[in-house]
């Protein structure tokens, strides 16, 4: 931090009981106000987790007392958190959220996305320095995660119970370009200090307006979660992009995809999650690699998907050994985009697009044909687009994702292609379905309505989701900005307990 801009800093604090430096992701934390009992924000960088504590007699009327940790960002940004309340607590309206605010004054404006004690979940505003506080109710109550967009002059307030699907409120609000942004703590009371944990806590900067899909490209973070305990960390953030995380069976090690624009897309690289390091994998003339690189059953084959200069950039699926050597060319026609194998690694199970007319569009469906290499078979001949075929462990059903009913929803079907049984009927876009390798488990990634149903591209609010393997009523296990690359394919450890998954952020 510029140290002139920190002292000047201090001297907006004149409202403040007292300001301190950098604390996990945050630039500065403080008191807001001059609260009679002084607050404090820690950093777990074990367990990646903040924990508040608070005094204050209010965050409301013309003025404020509360514990805030911030930075100060331009334009666009979108953050979010799990958090949690220590204790049954004194005051019904104690809060805690996310603020934007214009300056550090006790009587600024702000737009805050705020949980109450008494679960109250409202986005709360003060639309000029020294006037009053307004809200905005979201339909919800109690939600523990709290998300905070702004887009513009646009203030987006998302919360969910976790598992839960978000409900939102916004309004206009002209702040200003440049605002504090951060976590805050208010009790409520002015002779009681509260305490709040924050979980999870991302801060995103987003693609930029105008950006050109699949010309224009930002960075990437890994992340790892637990998916029966909600466990979630960041194991790795580069502004370098990547994609499609694939464990393999030492459990430590995942492939994943270089893609953007610079000179390593569609090469594969390994990381180590161990140590922390990257390494080159071997596929040899196949350096154009899309996110469907698949390992077989057994871990010992590696299945890409290339796109290939005889085939004037189309793609084909080729085999090489999983530690990496010379592709052997699989599929005879293109495109294809690889997405499966049969536990018994005899067929490999993918994306097709044939041509039904001569000079017609592509028609994709879903294909499978022999590792050995041989014709093709085609599993699916049905209205809109079929994609994602991937077999269960035991090799009973294909599972996939199909346009056919509407939407995007996820399937199932015999691997001779009959039986073909819907298993999501929902509001949402269902992509690729992974199952665990134990059979019990799917976990898939949903977009909304403001995604055309064929379509599954970046930068976009989006949901994982779990479901059992025969169906059920899905929920939500981590709330996304991704979609492309995030969890194209099967993403689990070999114990099924976690996934790795892709999410995006601008990187400086």
């Amino acid at each position: 931090m510029n140290l002139l801009r920190f002292s000047l800093g201090l001297v907006l604090l004149s409202s403040a009981a007292w300001a301190g430096g950098a604390v996990g992701q945050f630039s500065q934390h403080g008191d807001i106000g001059a609260p009679a009992i002084a607050g404090s924000t820690s950093y777990d960088s074990t367990l990646q987790q903040y924990r508040m504590s608070a005094g204050g007699i209010n965050l409301w009327g013309s003025s404020d007392q509360f514990h805030f940790a911030w930075n100060t960002l331009k334009g666009d940004f979108i953050v979010r958190a799990r958090a949690e309340f220590v204790g049954e607590g004194v005051d019904p309206h104690r809060k805690y959220g996310w603020m934007a605010r214009a300056g550090t004054d006790a009587d600024a404006a702000y737009v805050d996305a705020c949980v109450h004690g008494d679960g109250l979940t409202s986005l709360q505003f003060r639309r000029t320095k020294g006037g009053p506080t307004e809200e905005v109710k979201v339909n919800l109550t109690g939600g523990d995660v709290i998300q905070l967009e702004r887009r513009g002059d646009v203030f987006v307030f998302s919360s969910a119970r976790y598992g839960e699907t978000f409900a939102n409120a916004q309004l206009e609000l002209p702040l200003g370009e440049e605002l504090q942004v951060g976590l805050f703590l208010c009790s409520h009371e002015a002779t009681v200090k509260e305490e709040a944990i924050f979980k999870d806590v991302r801060i995103i900067k987003p693609a930029p307006v105008g950006f050109r899909p699949y010309r224009d490209y930002i960075g990437s973070q890994l992340e790892i979660l637990n998916v029966h305990t909600g466990k979630l960390e960041v194991v790795h953030r580069s502004a370098e992009p990547y994609e499609a995380p694939n464990w393999m069976h030492d459990g430590r090690t995942l492939i994943l995809n270089i893609s953007g624009s610079g000179p390593n897309k569609g090469v594969l690289r390994t990381y180590n999650l161990k140590s922390g390091t990257w390494a080159p994998l071997d596929t040899g003339f196949a350096v154009k690699n899309n996110n469907d690189h698949v390992l077989s059953f057994d871990g010992r084959q590696l299945a890409i998907s290339h796109h290939s200069a005889e085939d004037d950039g189309r793609s084909v699926v080729y085999v090489l050994p999983a530690t990496g050597g010379t592709p052997r060319r699989v599929t005879p026609k293109s495109p294809s985009y690889l997405h499966g194998w049969s536990p018994d690694a005899q067929w490999l199970v993918y994306t097709g697009g044939r041509k039904e007319r001569a000079g017609g569009p592509d028609k994709y469906d879903i294909y499978k044909i022999p590792v050995a290499g041989g014709e093709e078979v085609r599993l699916t001949d049905s209205p809109g687009l079929s994609d994602g075929p991937e077999f269960s462990p035991d090799g009973e059903w294909i599972y996939f994702n199909s346009t056919r009913s509407g939407l995007m929803q996820l399937w199932r079907m015999r691997p001779d292609g009959s039986n073909q049984e819907q298993l999501t009927n929902d509001e949402f876009n269902n992509w690729f379905p992974h199952l665990s390798p134990d059979g019990k488990w799917l976990v898939f990634i949903s977009y909304g309505q403001d995604v055309k149903p064929d379509d599954h591209p970046y930068y976009k609010h989006c949901y994982l989701r779990l479901m059992p393997a025969n169906g059920g009523t899905p929920r939500v296990i981590a709330y996304v900005y991704g979609g492309q690359g995030t969890i194209n394919v099967p993403s689990w450890s070999p114990d099924s307990t976690r996934v790795a998954f892709v999410s995006n952020l601008q990187v400086e």
